[in-house]
């Protein structure tokens, strides 16, 4: 996450908390519903104060964020926390059986390696969704435009754009749901497309 923006985030973590409206679960549902596994273990990265992975049932629920405030927050939800950057999770390998990214792969500077590590850290048939906003509607190009004023260092993918990343990175990538906020999810597979057999002991 660019530097200016974790300590926005940092300063303002429970104002955030306070007005943020909770995460749509039957969105987050959506993506995690194409696990091949039971979702047991579940990490949101630039979760904040855990918005999203309050939304769901898990047994297991860490946020993982840059942003000591955010981090705070989340543990007054009663949510596990680590810092840590998105493309550097302080995570072991093949843990984990979804990472969820809602509303915040904008924010990381280092994109492509939060799709790496997020394939680095599921198990296998675990997925990986990401909540984001299209910049290529009408709503899209007016947040980019606010975000620039607001002082973010933001970067948005298309849905397509995002999904071919995902693919990239090893995932069995697919758009579940497409419009200004949209899912993108992705598989853990091995090249011939049965989930990835390592798993860490």
């Amino acid at each position: 996450m660019a530097v200016g923006d974790v300590s926005t985030f940092d300063r303002f973590a429970r104002v955030y908390d306070l007005l943020m409206p909770a995460a749509r679960r039957s969105k987050l549902q959506a993506g995690l519903a194409l696990a091949e596994r039971p979702v047991e273990r579940v990490v949101d990265v630039g979760g904040g104060p855990g918005r999203a992975v309050r939304a769901i049932d898990a047994d297991c629920r860490v946020v993982a964020d840059p942003a000591r405030g955010m981090l705070a927050q989340a543990q007054t939800h009663g949510l596990g926390a680590v810092q840590g950057d998105g493309s550097r999770l302080p995570i072991r390998n093949s843990v984990v059986d979804a990472v969820i990214v809602s509303d915040a792969l904008h924010h990381i500077a280092d994109q492509r390696g939060v799709l790496e590590e997020a394939r680095r850290v599921l198990r296998p048939g675990g997925v990986l969704v990401v909540r984001e906003f299209d910049p290529t509607t009408l709503r899209g190009r007016a947040l980019v435009a606010a975000e620039r004023v607001w002082g973010f260092d933001s970067t948005f993918y298309s849905p397509d754009a995002l999904r071919a990343d995902v693919d990239a990175v090893g995932l069995d990538g697919q758009v579940v749901e497409h419009g200004f906020g949209y899912t993108v999810a992705g598989v853990a597979r091995t090249e011939n497309g049965n989930p990835k057999a390592e798993e860490s002991e």
